[in-house]
């Protein structure tokens, strides 16, 4: 076996829903993941993106639409035929067998000869870094090499789509931001197609090709990591990627000029996101790295400082406004770097491009 050259597929998800009796879990969606891509369903608990997953892998049936896998159509076919491999949060790793025993298990089920065995399985752990743990118990392993275990084990029977739901969440924060780096790089020695499942956003951003955000059963957008942060297609978007200050208000009638959003503290320059029409329910959206202490740029608000939050390499100041908005600026954490104190009153300002007036959900 080369796992190098093994050929990732493509999975086609097309008008997919599923009800659990009245309950719809997921709701219609479509989405193309492309052959060799790293795909992440990101959203909150409840979503529908694990439900998502178990439809890949075959373990449950759409209500609605049809999954593909390399252009095939899986309907009626059962998870041990399909061309996919899935890891679930819990590894389920053998604790009476050491480590290449469990990475070709699955090859000692298909009736391949224990040498050939031991050769794929040495294969595999050079893949995923650890070359050597042939012979360790898996009760000798950390967390993050249990977990590379668990990928080289799902690699051994050749899948052309690698599915995982959730497989860092067990770890601590920086094993799991090391094992980011690790997942994507076994990804693109392996060119095997990834479909990842997370409620993590930084997991997601970090690691992705692409990111498809959902709510409620349903994708509310599909973009690169950068687009889906930078351009989100509405506030359910911006406010679970990242983090953001929000105003209530309205959006002006345009008249050709840059748009303007109406708040309780006057009007703000800004940018109209996607859809918006005169009924559409709106919010404005700043990013707090995008807000600075000034009167420098096009957007300016006074603000009462209400607290200095200190998390290290970021220093984040949290104002409000004569009209009680709470607005919060965050800035890189250096030497001699100036911050107001609680109860000094300052100014808030920002350049119109960072105002995003997006459709709430």
């Amino acid at each position: 076996m080369n796992i190098r050259a093994t050929m990732s597929e493509g999975v086609e998800i097309s008008r997919v829903s599923v009800n659990f009796g009245q309950f719809r879990a997921v709701d219609n969606v479509s989405v193309d993941i492309r052959p060799g891509e790293f795909f992440s369903f990101l959203g909150p608990s409840g979503c529908g993106k694990t439900t998502i997953l178990r439809a890949i892998s075959g373990f449950l049936d759409p209500t609605e639409g049809g999954i593909s896998i390399g252009g095939r159509p899986m309907k009626g076919i059962g998870p041990n035929k399909r061309p996919t491999a899935l890891i679930f949060q819990n590894l389920a790793l053998f604790p009476l067998m050491n480590v290449w025993e469990n990475i070709s298990f699955g090859l000692k089920v298909r009736g391949i000869d224990k040498a050939e065995r031991r050769r794929r399985a040495e294969e595999l752990l050079r893949i995923v870094d650890l070359p050597g743990a042939a012979d360790k118990m898996v009760a000798q392993l950390s967390g993050g090499q249990k977990q590379r275990i668990a990928i080289a084990r799902a690699l051994a029977v050749e899948p052309k789509v690698m599915l995982l739901d959730e497989p860092l969440s067990a770890l601590d924060l920086k094993l799991r931001q090391h094992m980011r780096s690790e997942l994507r790089a076994i990804q693109e020695r392996t060119k095997v197609t990834f479909i990842y499942i997370t409620h993590d956003q930084n997991e997601a951003l970090a690691m992705s090709d692409r990111v498809g955000v959902m709510s409620k059963g349903r994708l509310q957008q599909v973009d690169t990591p950068d687009r889906i942060y930078n351009e989100p297609v509405n506030g359910f978007v911006a406010s679970f990627v990242g983090e953001n200050s929000i105003l209530e208000g309205g959006l002006e009638p345009s008249d050709g000029r840059r748009p303007r959003f109406t708040t309780a503290d006057g009007p703000i320059a800004c940018v109209a996101g996607p859809g918006l029409t005169s009924a559409t329910r709106t919010n404005l959206y700043i990013r707090p790295e995008t807000i600075g202490i000034g009167d420098d740029q096009t957007n300016t608000l006074p603000v009462l400082v209400s607290s200095v939050i200190f998390e290290g390499n970021v220093v984040s100041v949290i104002g409000r406004t004569q009209n009680g908005a709470e607005l919060t600026s965050q800035f890189t954490n250096r030497p001699g770097l100036a911050l107001p104190a609680v109860g000094e009153q300052i100014k808030f300002t920002f350049a119109a491009d960072s105002a995003k007036v997006l459709k709430v959900d």
